[in-house]
């Protein structure tokens, strides 16, 4: 019987540590969080610029990338962190409609119109503000509100 309570013991203590770890999530990082909004509060700026020729912002937009590569490569060494890690992935992405396909579409197009420029940045100010959040209160909620955003962009 010691020896049944001892195993059933141990079986329990193994699906506690799993299921605990399967549910981690990177503690609140203050660089994290204070790149994140350096980065939010210039991608605004430049975006703003869309209405004159790209090639006027190249090197703006080259610098605000290099910024987000940093923290990328910052994001995805952090332990417990895939969540904010692939969210930097989905908004650096050129293929999809956020931050970085917004500037593919600028370098294409040349000049944007106002209101394009505007619609496309409420929805990438919306989905930064998502990252903030969870980094700010990695709770269950802002937890599911990125993931449900990161599934629609994949």
């Amino acid at each position: 019987m010691k020896h049944f309570k001892q195993l059933a013991f141990l079986i329990a203590l193994s699906f506690i540590t799993t299921s605990c770890d399967s549910t981690r999530t990177a503690l609140f990082d203050p660089y994290s969080y204070q790149k994140t909004t350096e980065i939010k509060v210039e991608a605004i700026k430049i975006m703003d610029k869309a209405i004159t020729p790209y090639q006027n912002h190249k090197q703006e937009i080259e610098a605000l990338f290099l910024e987000i590569e940093k923290l990328q490569e910052y994001e995805k060494n952090k332990p417990n962190n895939e969540i904010t890690f692939a969210m930097w992935q989905v908004l650096s992405n050129k293929e999809k409609n956020l931050l970085a396909g917004f500037f593919k579409r600028w370098e294409s197009k040349e000049v944007l119109s106002p209101l394009f420029i505007d619609e496309s940045k409420k929805q990438i100010l919306s989905a930064i503000d998502l990252l903030i959040q969870y980094e700010i209160n990695k709770d269950k909620e802002s937890k599911e509100q990125l993931l449900e955003l990161i599934n629609l962009n994949s």
